[in-house]
């Protein structure tokens, strides 16, 4: 039997845990035990706990209790926490989802003291070094010794940046095995989609009619961060909503709250409209259920980018790139930054648009038991 860890931090990666952690506890339970850590980077109750509850997660076997803080100030206590955890537990490889500081903090403790690092989500690209996320996922990949893309875009990048595809088990740190694999969130989306509907009440309860509102998150430090940036896009929105007298559901991150909050005209400009529905952050079951009812979804996340997709939705992107161009070249997603004439213009577009196309891009569902066989047979 082998150990892992795995390391959690934010609320995307609760969410990619459930389908390790699943497909382990019904298909390797003789073959792998998990350890999970969680940093605590993510310590609101809205953002954390609530997903262990409700997606059946094992509770945090250690919790760091990280909290906010500056870059440089969360990542280098983090590292800390996670090397003493490694030198006690000794598994036989460190698991770290996607691109937060929870998981470049994981992957640098770990290679520094020789524990394999496995990276789901790998490959991904947006092309953009400003955003914090690009340098810890490339960081991250160049500390692994496993990584599994959930895209064929992501695994062709990998080996543009040198990982060699040929390479042959056993894999290590200078013999990287690179995958394509499927994406564990669609696992996810496939597994829950039924049960969040049995579970949930959020669309009664907000007096929402189906196919007749607007899905809205935002929550990227440049759109909450920059009072420009925020005030564009919430004023658009706005706008859009009264145009066409059209509700708009907002589960507010606690981040974007606090900045609205200082903004005090744009927020009493939106209370004032009885068709902006301001939420507690969501969890995973209502944003679903929100997600599959819903007529449009606007977002700056990437991981609702792809459950847009996956429940055949359409999709306004706020960020001037995105790491999911499959989304946009399918025509399911349109960039728009926080541009007013290309945000209402990409409403326009996606609004009459009615020949949307979802390809397989995101594998059958079974991605974290691929990944888990994988683990098995090289550790």
């Amino acid at each position: 039997m082998i150990k892992i860890l795995s390391v959690i931090g934010a609320r995307p990666q609760i969410i990619k845990a459930a389908a390790l952690s699943r497909a382990i506890k019904t298909h390797f339970k003789d073959k792998i035990r998990e350890i999970i850590l969680h940093t605590g980077q993510h310590y609101d109750n809205n953002m954390s706990e609530v997903f262990f509850k409700e997606m059946g997660i094992p509770s945090p076997d250690v919790n760091l209790n990280i909290g906010s803080g500056s870059h440089g100030k969360q990542t280098s206590t983090m590292i800390e926490g996670i090397e003493n955890v490694l030198l006690k537990e000794k598994p036989d490889c460190l698991v770290v989802y996607g691109d937060t500081n929870s998981t470049l903090a994981a992957a640098v403790a770990a290679v520094k003291i020789h524990v394999p690092v496995v990276h789901i989500e790998a490959g991904l690209r947006s092309f953009n070094k400003v955003m914090p996320e690009e340098i810890n996922r490339i960081a991250c990949d160049h500390c692994s010794t496993l990584l599994f893309s959930p895209t064929k875009t992501g695994y062709n990048n990998l080996v543009r940046e040198g990982f060699n595809p040929s390479n042959k088990s056993p894999f290590s740190l200078n013999h990287p095995g690179i995958y394509h694999c499927g994406d564990v969130m669609f696992d996810n989306t496939l597994y829950f989609s039924d049960i969040a509907s049995k579970q949930t009440d959020i669309i009664s309860r907000l007096g929402l009619k189906v196919g007749e509102f607007v899905l809205l998150t935002v929550h990227r430090n440049n759109n909450t961060d920059e009072p420009a940036r925020l005030n564009n896009i919430l004023g658009t929105l706005n706008d859009l909503s009264l145009q066409h007298s059209l509700a708009f559901v907002f589960p507010i991150h606690p981040r974007t709250l606090k900045m609205l909050e200082q903004n005090k005209d744009l927020q009493k400009k939106l209370q004032s409209n009885k068709l902006f529905h301001f939420i507690p952050p969501a969890s995973f079951f209502e944003m679903l259920e929100l997600e599959k009812n819903c007529k449009m979804v606007i977002t700056d996340s990437g991981g609702v980018q792809k459950e847009a997709f996956f429940l055949h939705k359409p999709c306004i992107v706020l960020r001037p790139e995105t790491e999911w161009v499959e989304l946009l070249e399918c025509g399911n997603s349109i960039l728009a930054d926080v541009d007013s004439l290309k945000i209402k213009e990409a409403f326009k577009s996606l609004s009459g648009k009615s020949d949307f196309k979802y390809p397989p891009i995101f594998g059958d569902g079974k991605a974290a038991e691929f990944i888990c066989n994988e683990m098995v047979r090289n550790f």
